[in-house]
């Protein structure tokens, strides 16, 4: 593990919460983000870019419209995220501009992660926004995504964006300290964790539910994030975004919240795509020996291992892997469904008897498979 000292940072995605940045009426709380636009000035003086992944809009669209609950249904969130998302990123531009720093908004789905092409054309659109010395702000495409909805939160989406683009640091910025034994408004004995080095099911289980009504989300989508973001190669903290100068007192390598630490052998350009951007257009399953070849000897998927296929899809796309019920790998599929389903079970040497000649010998390369978790 590299302590953050030790540590010399050019890049830091910083995710800041919906409660950190609005009042329990939903409106913008404009002094918190003067302080994160003095900070993000600072660190860009010292050579350090930063990019910030911003909720809100979902809550300034209730402040604005004065509502005091956020809704369940679909329609009425597009429709406050909508409104909102106008106002969150005029204040960040009016606030930013008055330290120099120009900005630009970054609205993201998950399809533009899933899609391999799009995935690649968000990482070049934005570096080349940080060589213009411009400042992406990134939020989801609230207003027209479907399925991001549901999950609500955009921790998950700043890991993602963190690993995208190799990051030093991702900071997520909310209305708790760290990661406690237990919930401190609750439990006063919960302890905070000042280092996580690995993300166990006991990391998880501590893992509380959502927090404020304005805010979707919680703990548990924070170490969901840290799960990415370590095996991206990036260290995550959870910090208070009440911490006086927290960015820049993490920059120096003082040790605020809880740190995530990254993994030893990161996932790095595809495989990382692979793992947590990637959507599967169907499933294999696999036998226990399979498996094992998989995740022990990082072997490609042979026809032999595979018992069982679910969905049509076509050579190339993306397909999991399942042993039982459990998903164990993603990877670019050499065949078909169809063919799939023809040479399950059988060794390698009897795919030329079956399709006609000509195939590989692998259904997954293992230089196009990457482990989950």
């Amino acid at each position: 593990m590299v302590s953050r000292t030790e540590k010399k940072y050019n890049l830091i995605v910083v995710k800041i919460g919906t409660s950190s940045i609005s009042g329990t009426d939903g409106l913008i709380n404009k002094e918190a983000i003067v302080d994160l636009a003095r900070q993000a000035a600072m660190l860009r003086r010292e050579g350090i870019q930063v990019i910030l992944v911003t909720s809100g809009a979902i809550g300034a669209g209730l402040g604005k419209l004065a509502l005091t609950e956020r809704p369940q249904s679909i329609a009425k969130k597009q429709a406050l995220a909508a409104v909102g998302q106008g106002i969150l990123m005029g204040t960040y531009e009016d606030i930013f501009s008055l330290f120099g720093i120009t900005v630009a908004q970054i609205l993201l789905s998950r399809d533009d992660f899933a899609a391999h092409e799009r995935y690649l054309n968000a990482h070049n659109t934005l570096l080349e926004l940080l060589r213009y010395k411009v400042l992406p702000i990134i939020n989801e495409n609230d207003t027209i995504t479907f399925d991001e909805l549901k999950f609500g939160d955009n921790d998950r989406l700043a890991a993602l964006v963190a690993g995208m683009l190799s990051a030093d640091l991702l900071v997520i910025l909310s209305d708790v300290d760290g990661f406690y034994t237990g919930d401190p408004r609750r439990n006063p004995d919960a302890k905070l964790l000042p280092v996580i080095e690995e993300i166990t099911p006991q990391i998880k289980e501590l893992a509380g539910d959502a927090g404020s009504k304005l805010a979707s989300g919680g703990m548990i989508s924070k170490v969901q994030a840290a799960e990415i973001a370590a095996s991206g190669g990036v260290p995550l903290v959870i910090a208070s975004s009440a911490e006086p100068d927290v960015l820049l007192r993490l920059q120096a390598g003082e040790h605020i919240g809880t740190l995530f630490c990254s993994s030893e052998a990161p996932l790095k350009g595809k495989k990382n795509w692979l793992a947590y951007s990637s959507r599967a257009e169907g499933k294999v399953f696999i036998d226990e020996q399979a498996a094992l070849a998989i995740l022990q000897k990082g072997s490609s998927l042979l026809p032999s291992g595979i018992t069982g296929v679910e969905g049509e899809f076509s050579r190339g796309t993306v397909i999991a892997i399942f042993c039982e019920d459990k998903e164990l790998a993603r990877g670019l599929t050499n065949y078909g469904s169809a063919d799939i389903l023809k040479i399950k079970g059988l060794h390698s040497s009897k795919i030329d008897e079956v399709l006609q000649g000509g195939q590989e010998a692998e259904v997954v390369h293992r230089d196009r498979l990457s482990i989950i978790g």
